[in-house]
């Protein structure tokens, strides 16, 4: 049985894919249980202007609870957001999350100084391990104020847009990603594996076999499963591969959650 925590709609500004098909392809592969987790992110400069990209909520949660009466025999559907954070905007984020009931929160960096790491302008005036080692110090800055979440998202994404033909190898970063895992386990949260990896080609999981080890061994135990899907091609992509892996690296469990509150289910 597989649960993808992950997954992104028509809600997102970045897909085109309706909720309705998401959850029809995730019936068809047979999977036991999705969490929309559509975009939120403010402040963000495109074409010389600043713009948020956000969720209807009150839309977004009326097609949710629609969904999950119809399909309820079928699948269960929880109603989650993935927050892109950045130092400034942490109030509005914790805002929202107080002011909905979400079953799950995924914290994720896609913005750097209101500059989207997908355009790449965050790499160009640096080399890569300094790109590395402030996205690093900037994700370990947000999480020591910002608690209103569930897991950390594709937690080495730094890796995803810069140089892929020399990616660094985690040991350099060791106490940064330490400081990183031991916040979060000591507040309680988790990270997810994000099969995303494999779209992107790059030479190992996201976040890395590295990463995914170092948090077992600090004694951290929440870890969820999601494809970061936008269209109903990607959902569960790769799921049998990420499963085995954790498997072989010792995780007994993987999560879901209901109302920010993780339920272990054994692997």
């Amino acid at each position: 049985m597989y649960y993808d925590y992950h997954m992104h709609s028509s809600f997102s500004a970045d897909s085109n894919t309706p909720m309705e098909d998401m959850i029809n392809k995730s019936i068809e592969l047979g999977v036991k249980e999705i969490c929309f987790t559509d975009h939120v992110d403010y402040s963000i400069i495109t074409n010389n202007m600043e713009e948020n990209h956000i969720v209807d909520y009150k839309e977004y949660f009326r097609k949710l609870e629609y969904f999950q009466n119809k399909y309820k025999d079928k699948i269960f559907i929880k109603k989650g957001i993935e927050m892109g954070l950045q130092s400034h905007t942490i109030s509005k984020c914790e805002e929202d999350i107080e002011k909905n009931e979400f079953d799950f929160v995924i914290a994720s960096i896609h913005t750097i100084n209101k500059s989207d790491l997908i355009e790449r302008d965050f790499y160009q005036d640096k080399s890569q391990f300094e790109a590395y080692r402030q996205y690093y110090e900037i994700l370990y800055n947000v999480i020591k104020k910002f608690k209103s979440y569930c897991v950390l998202g594709h937690l080495d994404i730094v890796k995803r847009y810069g140089d892929l033909n020399n990616i660094i190898d985690d040991k350099v970063f060791s106490d940064e990603i330490d400081e990183i895992l031991k916040m979060a386990i000591y507040d309680g949260k988790g990270i997810e594996i994000n099969t995303s990896c494999f779209r992107y080609r790059l030479p190992d999981l996201t976040p890395s076999s590295y990463i995914l080890k170092r948090y077992k061994e600090l004694g951290g135990e929440i870890i969820t499963t999601g494809s970061d899907s936008h269209n109903s091609a990607q959902v569960a992509y790769e799921f049998k591969t990420v499963y085995n892996s954790l498997q072989e690296m010792g995780y007994k469990y993987i999560c879901t959650f209901d109302k920010m509150k993780p339920n272990f289910i054994k692997l």
